[in-house]
């Protein structure tokens, strides 16, 4: 019997993530092999205004998430106990590249929880925290900043939820795409449909020929061609 891999996201706006209901991810729990469960931050505070940030130590512009609601969330779902098994994702611009790798590594966990942060971020002692109980992994999606960890969580979960064995109907498509082992880490090739023409552009002649070698030696040399104009750090 296939595992089921646990997903719990904890964020201010747990809304966010009533997308993971939809297409694949969707039929995925109703599948039975993931999980889903989202968090309000705000569940564990304690004034009225239900107050998740304070001004920076040190001064400057912005908001600092607060460390109390974080570490009461982790003792309600987590518990105390360290327990390597347990990967935390917090998505933050300063964070590691997000790589196929990572994703290729969080697909075989059986419970990750995403921590979502806001403003100016969250308090550094929530990650010192994190990282002596449990596997921490800061990823960034990219040069760039977004309003929040929401939109990175949900791209990572995309990136490894299609990964788990079952959710993708036809798992040999996953070989000879971008960045995977059946495509050598390179970009993958372009892809073509019927009709053969189309507006006055046709498909290439080598993918109609029938010649299964020709069309893998062309496949292969459009993913060198593409890899070295868009991604030469890859080659």
């Amino acid at each position: 019997m296939t595992a089921v891999t646990r997903l719990d996201y904890l964020s201010i706006f747990p809304d966010y993530f009533q997308v993971l209901h939809l297409s694949l991810l969707g039929k995925a729990a109703e599948h039975g092999l993931v999980e889903t469960h989202f968090w309000d931050l705000r569940r564990w505070t304690h004034d009225r205004h239900r107050t998740v940030d304070d001004t920076p130590c040190g001064g400057g512009a912005g908001m600092v998430m607060k460390p109390e609601p974080w570490g009461e969330a982790f003792d309600e779902l987590l518990g105390t106990e360290p327990d390597p098994e347990i990967h935390v994702v917090v998505p933050t611009p300063s964070g590691y590249p997000f790589r196929q790798r990572d994703a290729e590594q969080l697909s075989t966990a059986r419970r990750i929880l995403f921590c979502c942060g806001r403003y100016e971020g969250i308090d550094h002692r929530v990650l010192e925290y994190l990282r002596t109980r449990w596997t921490l992994h800061e990823l960034s999606l990219g040069d760039y900043v977004l309003n929040g960890g929401e939109v990175a969580a949900l791209a990572i979960t995309e990136a490894v939820v299609r990964l788990i064995p079952g959710v993708i109907g036809n798992p040999e498509s996953l070989t000879e795409e971008s960045y995977s082992p059946g495509q050598e880490g390179l970009l993958e090739y372009p892809n073509y449909t019927r009709p053969v023409s189309w507006r006055g552009l046709e498909v290439p002649e080598v993918l109609m020929s029938g010649h299964h070698g020709r069309i893998a030696q062309w496949r292969h040399d459009q993913s060198v061609e593409i890899t070295g104009s868009r991604r030469p750090d890859l080659l």
